[in-house]
């Protein structure tokens, strides 16, 4: 790992930030650290008191704590079998309350951390709907996927497997270790020479298994963006026959994640051997430094078990650390989703109750990738109720158009205004809701037809729907599928065709009574019976609003007030049907390459 990394994967200001979202459960946090505190308290009481027991068994007690006399009963070291049975009672009430606050300790360590998983989770996905489409266009669906579950959830385990754990563990060995010097400082340092050995296989097998770490993350999130891809697109694989193909691609990914996985399971597998035989190697010079110094026998079993205690969290703190260190790189890459600047701005106040319709653009220039534009320097006004129809070939710039209309991008010259107003001043909201869209590429989310039609809007009736339907004139086509209105189109409207989901967006907008109507292609999938059905709907509907219209069937904008025509990005012609065919331009040459394509196709 390069040490630019390793500063990030240590930079406490990604902690800081983490623990901005423990802030409404300070009180928890504080708790679990109480209780880390407590723990290490009690973890070297039960050796010690085995010692006395055994010392007190074998005869070899001296005198009893005076600390322990209050919970003893009166028993005392003179009669034996009345101690033990004491002292025995003891250790399992202590036992019991020892166990229910590592209980409780686990269980709020674990709750904190889903605490602020919940919280970041839903800040991670509020801020990924608020990002500027242009991010969705660079960034693979299942990067984002990966950031809002995987990564968010690895942060939890900061604190349900890492800081406030690792926290106890090192508070439990610290006060075992005081106990041990005070117990016989000699015999600790004896059974400790090893020691060294096992910090030096520590260091190393956290730094291994923290690089493999790193590429399982990076792999997981390959995989993620990978299958969430070809899932989606598995239609065109399969229409392509591609799937040995993506196969082996997905094989090599996959290889990538297994091996990161192995190599971390090689470092285990080495490391957790060499802390067996540190340990054994520090039981066997206990049990030489006893025998040679003829030392209590109850000394000998406590300084045992305060070697396991010291041991059993140390072959795990290595990978608590590295925990938290995947736990920072993680937040590091949900903290860039939140840093992310390329938001959709939504700062503006303008919120009027209604629009009359007036749409302008006024030198307009727009680029997707910095100096590529798109679109330049494109000027052009639609009065209230005109209908302006976008012509033009493949990339020429007619859908960009629209998407600036609905602030989806964000231009980088001249300005676009609606009602004589920037639409950068209407509130974001009020803007989009003025405006219905029907694209060509129709997207239905999995449930119900009623569902996606209202987009699960509580203020639309199921009667508006059914208006609206037998408007359109798809009310029967509904009502054909099984549960009608209730049917499950599954997700994407997979159960659907592509002409039946277009008139189902098509209802979608004519519900929210737009001001502006947008027609992207919106007939473009739909058989010449299904438009023809819709066509006096569409007449009706756009009576009395400002339509904007993109079609390649130059046939349906016939009667548009106004076509523009474009052509790499630039407004070429401007005029009605017959004002352009006149003209004899770029707008003739469409028309007359349709018309021979038609007479073609009737041949």
């Amino acid at each position: 790992m390069s040490d630019a990394v390793k500063k990030k994967v240590f930079d406490f200001s990604l902690l800081r930030r983490v623990f901005q979202f423990v802030r409404p459960y300070n009180r928890y946090l504080i708790i679990s650290i109480v209780l880390s505190i407590l723990l290490a308290v009690f973890a070297p009481v039960r050796p010690y008191l085995i010692n006395l027991t055994v010392d007190v068994a074998t005869g070899k007690a001296a005198h009893m704590p005076v600390w322990l006399k209050v919970f003893m009963f009166n028993a005392d070291l003179s009669d034996a079998t009345r101690f033990i049975i004491a002292i025995t009672v003891f250790q399992i009430v202590f036992l019991f309350i020892e166990t229910a606050f590592r209980f409780y300790f686990s269980f709020i360590t674990s709750w904190l951390g889903q605490s602020v998983v919940k919280d970041m989770r839903v800040t991670v996905y509020k801020k990924v709907m608020n990002l500027n489409l242009s991010q969705f266009d660079k960034t693979p669906i299942g990067t984002l996927t990966t950031r809002t579950i995987n990564d968010i959830e690895s942060i939890n385990d900061i604190f349900a497997d890492g800081l406030i754990p690792i926290i106890s563990d090192l508070l439990s060995i610290i006060f075992t270790l005081a106990i041990m010097f005070y117990m016989d400082w000699k015999l600790t340092l004896i059974s400790l020479i090893p020691f060294p050995i096992l910090i030096i296989a520590t260091y190393y097998f956290k730094e291994s298994v923290n690089r493999s770490f790193m590429k399982v993350r990076n792999a997981v999130s390959a995989l993620n963006a990978f299958v969430q891809e070809h899932i989606t697109g598995m239609q065109i694989v399969q229409a392509f026959a591609a799937e040995d193909r993506e196969f082996k691609k997905f094989k090599k990914i996959n290889k990538e994640h297994r091996d990161a996985n192995i190599h971390a399971i090689f470092a285990y597998s080495i490391f957790f051997p060499v802390v067996e035989v540190v340990l054994a190697v520090s039981m066997g010079l206990l049990v030489w430094w006893i025998a040679g110094n003829e030392l209590d026998a109850g000394l000998l079993v406590a300084f045992i078990l305060y070697l396991n205690q010291i041991f059993r969290p140390l072959r795990v703190i290595a990978d608590k650390f590295n925990v938290i260190q995947m736990g920072m790189v993680s937040s590091e890459r949900v903290f860039k989703v939140l840093d992310n600047a390329d938001v959709i701005q939504s700062e503006g106040s303008y919120a009027p109750t209604s629009i009359k319709g007036k749409v302008e653009l006024e030198n307009v220039w727009f680029a997707y990738v910095k100096d590529q534009y798109v679109l330049k320097n494109i000027s052009f006004t639609a009065q209230p109720g005109e209908t302006i129809a976008l012509v033009g070939h493949t990339g020429s710039g007619k859908t960009s158009i629209i998407s600036l209309l609905n602030r989806l991008y964000h231009i980088q010259k001249g300005a676009i205004k609606i009602d004589d107003v920037n639409i950068e001043d209407y509130k974001l909201d009020v803007l989009r809701s003025r405006i219905g869209v029907v694209l060509q590429d129709v997207f239905l989310f999995s449930g119900t037809v009623l569902e996606n039609i209202t987009l699960r809007n509580p203020a639309i009736a199921k009667e508006q729907v059914v208006q609206a339907a037998k408007m359109i004139g798809v009310h029967d086509f509904i009502m054909s599928l099984p549960g009608g209105y209730d049917y499950n189109v599954m997700e994407r409207g997979s159960t659907l065709s592509l002409g039946q989901r277009q008139l189902l967006s098509f209802i979608r907008a004519l519900l929210y009574n737009p001001s502006i109507l947008i027609l992207d292609e919106a007939t473009s999938s739909i058989d010449t019976e299904s438009e023809a059905l819709i066509q006096q709907a569409i007449d009706k509907l756009i009576a009395g609003r400002t339509s904007i219209v993109i079609a390649h069937r130059l046939s349906t904008i016939r009667k548009a007030s106004k076509i523009l025509v474009m052509d790499k990005g630039e407004l070429k012609e401007m005029g009605t049907h017959e004002e352009l065919l006149t003209l004899g331009g770029h707008y003739a040459n469409l028309y007359n390459m349709q018309l021979e394509k038609r007479k073609a196709v009737l041949v």
